[in-house]
């Protein structure tokens, strides 16, 4: 079987990594992943250049085509290449609406009354946001409503002081027509812990896999910028240690409501649905959804899985998902950015990873936004590699990861948090504040 891994970046290294020993691999990309290019044949082109993508899996008679990244499905990727007779893991231009239109989302959990649901609003226009806020009497989160690369949503009580900041940052997102939308979505701040779950999905059933949790700040102590993500753990039991069977469950049941009713509201979901939750004193509430594998979460789950991603794949595509096992077993992802990241002087320069040393530990590298070149992988502007090892718990997974990382050497940073015991205790206790 011709898989073809369309994206650049760690996450579709790791949906390269679990299929290369299964299949023919090939890969799409923007730029020449250090970790892809050694695993596949390979194109180096623009992603969003739907086109061009479905004329190279014609080319070369792929069977099934795997899209990685957020953006093409938004531009239909899945559409063109379904249209030129290729099977796709990823929804189409009209499902993948769930993550490209926020608005579309939310609407979708109040016209079926899905559980697990916010306040929100939608507004396209600064007065009528200064009304609602101006009698709104909680803290609240805004959000472009279109597609911003995980940097778009600022929090009052992190990101801005309070409610009046809110108005002011409103303004600039529908000003901007930040995410590709003059509009904004203002919705109720949740206190919780946030968590994700990930499931493959056939358009009808759908298999979920263990739950992650990211560490989106750019700083240790989840202080700084929101980033893409810096890193993310998962533990044995496909739980969070803050995290029961019974909310778990009762996410996933969100999740499969949802996939119901986007096939109602727009076409059957391939794929990979990523659902992003907040685990809350009146349990879980969805933040938002993502029409793919999320970055850094699918490092967690793809090293741990037993059964085949080829024959998931196939499943997907087929419509006959059944369930799918992973490994029991915890994980820790750490990413290696460049310093001062997200704003950083260093783009471009060289770094030097040891892959041995670090497969020799145990652990795995899965390349980001680097580029392969003649004199070695230059760093860009943003997030450079993922170290990922697993273990029989999360302390024993992290300590593997933080080693592994001293053999990448330049001008980077890491957050050695991630996954410390200290780091998931005060995510534990601050759940048992909540609860009491």
């Amino acid at each position: 079987m011709k898989v073809l891994v369309v994206g650049t970046g760690a996450r579709e290294h790791a949906i390269a990594d679990a299929l290369k020993d299964d299949v023919e691999l090939y890969c799409y990309m923007s730029k020449i992943n250090p970790g892809m290019s050694k695993i596949a044949e390979f194109k180096q082109g623009d992603e969003g250049e739907v086109e061009k993508v479905a004329e190279f899996a014609v080319d070369n008679d792929i069977d099934i085509a795997f899209i990685g990244p957020e953006a093409p499905l938004g531009k239909g990727i899945v559409d063109e290449l379904q249209k030129n007779g290729i099977k796709c893991v990823g929804p189409t231009q009209s499902a993948a609406r769930i993550e490209t239109d926020k608005s579309f989302m939310r609407k979708l959990f109040e016209d079926y009354e899905i559980e697990g649901s916010l306040v929100y609003k939608v507004f396209d226009n600064s007065d009528d946001v200064s009304a609602f806020l101006d009698e709104f009497d909680r803290d609240v989160v805004v959000k472009p409503v279109g597609l911003t690369g995980g940097k778009g949503v600022k929090i009052v009580g992190d990101h801005l002081k309070d409610n009046e900041e809110a108005k002011e940052y409103s303004c600039e997102v529908i000003d901007n027509a930040m995410g590709g939308f003059a509009q904004v979505i203002i919705e109720e701040r949740l206190i919780g812990e946030e968590f994700t779950i990930q499931a493959f999905c056939d358009g009808e059933h759908l298999a979920p896999m263990p739950a992650a949790q990211d560490h989106p700040h750019a700083f240790e102590g989840d202080v700084g910028a929101i980033t893409g993500g810096m890193g993310s753990y998962s533990d044995v039991g496909g739980l969070l240690p803050f995290l029961s069977q019974k909310d778990y469950d009762a996410a996933v049941e969100i999740m499969q409501t949802t996939l119901k009713a986007i096939a109602e509201e727009a076409e059957p979901y391939k794929g990979i649905l990523y659902g992003q939750f907040m685990l809350t004193a009146d349990g879980p509430k969805l933040i938002e959804y993502n029409a793919r594998f999320g970055d850094p979460e699918a490092m967690n789950v793809l090293p741990l899985l037993k059964t085949p991603l080829a024959d998931v794949c196939q499943a997907v595509v087929d419509g006959t998902l059944d369930n799918v096992e992973f490994e029991d077993k915890a994980s820790v992802c750490k990413y290696i950015v460049p310093d001062g990241y997200p704003e950083t002087e260093y783009a471009g320069e060289l770094i030097e990873v040891d892959e041995k040393a670090i497969e020799e530990m145990g652990a795995k590298v899965f390349y980001a936004a680097v580029s392969q070149e003649d004199d070695g992988i230059h760093l860009s502007g943003s997030r450079a590699l993922g170290i990922v090892a697993s273990g029989e718990s999360i302390e024993e997974a992290e300590k593997v990861a933080e080693k592994a990382c001293e053999f990448v050497k330049g001008n980077v940073y890491h957050r050695r948090d991630v996954g410390t015991q200290e780091l998931v205790n005060k995510r534990v206790e601050h759940m048992k504040e909540i609860l009491n």
